[in-house]
């Protein structure tokens, strides 16, 4: 499990151009999954169907987590070869918006990729950034990427006010400059504003049956200053709803040996999901 934001990983850049960021290993593997793309029949498959498709593509990645955390100004980080619960499934959701789009080209997944993770689609600095999921579902559910789900399918008010980032600035080689300190208490102030649901984890088995394999499931916290503390995709296994996810615990991409309501009931910390679905 990752906590969610981000904190710091060494990684040592490819420039690609700039202010993106990209190893020579990512790229190579970014093209490949780009090409068989654009060899795929799509007609009939939906946007779900294709994130179980493709996230299934990076089972066994290994598990790195921090990796967007990086010195000196805010660059788009492109990374396949180690991914966190974020950019895992940052990176299948450009994917697979490309795929319904027909764009197939490294440029296609840079401005895919920028406008799913920054406020308003737009990179303006470290605070700009959509560091809390729940803020990043918000947000992309404005740009009519997706739609939150979570109420119609019996979720409950969720009080949300995070502010772990500004409360632990120690954490945050970025938040060094209180500039971005100030902008990230605006963001957790507009947070606090908005109405969030969620499904407490002890009614998710009653609501499984309302979640669709390829939804974006979100785990919220029992913290107080944390929104969410791990995401991933869900998808079915013997009838079941289970977590497809980059997991801490055998560190890789994988598919949870445990249904999705066991699996939160084995985490005193996590109180239970939030549900998006692409649009």
């Amino acid at each position: 499990m990752r906590l969610v934001p981000i904190i710091f990983f060494f990684l040592i850049p490819f420039l690609v151009k700039s202010q993106t960021v990209c190893t020579a290993e990512s790229r190579e593997r970014l093209d490949a999954f780009l090409g068989k793309i654009s060899e795929m029949d799509l007609y009939q498959k939906s946007a779900n169907e294709l994130i179980i498709e493709m996230g299934k593509w990076f089972l066994n990645t290994p598990y790195v987590e921090k990796t967007l955390e990086l010195p000196g100004e805010e660059n788009l980080v492109i990374n396949l070869t180690g991914l966190d619960c974020t950019t895992y499934l940052e990176t299948v959701v450009t994917l697979t918006r490309l795929a319904k789009q027909g764009e197939y080209t490294f440029e296609d997944f840079e401005r895919e990729l920028g406008f799913l993770r920054y406020q308003d689609g737009e990179r303006k600095g470290y605070p700009s950034r959509l560091h809390y999921f729940s803020d990043w579902i918000f947000q992309n559910e404005q740009k009519g990427i997706l739609k939150d789900v979570t109420k119609e399918i019996g979720g409950k008010v969720y009080a949300n006010n995070p502010t772990f980032m500004t409360s632990n600035p120690q954490y945050y080689a970025q938040l060094g400059n209180p500039e971005n300190v100030n902008r990230l208490k605006v963001s957790e102030a507009d947070i606090s504003k908005r109405t969030y649901h969620y499904i407490p984890k002890e009614e998710v088995a009653n609501h499984e049956q309302k979640i669709k394999p390829g939804d974006l499931i979100a785990i919220t916290t029992s913290m107080q200053n944390l929104d969410i503390v791990h995401v991933g995709f869900a998808i079915e296994k013997n009838g079941r709803i289970h977590l497809l996810h980059a997991g801490t615990k055998n560190m890789k991409v994988e598919i949870s040996e445990m249904p999705l309501h066991d699996y939160l009931k084995g985490n005193k910390s996590q109180s239970g999901i939030m549900v998006a679905r692409l649009l």
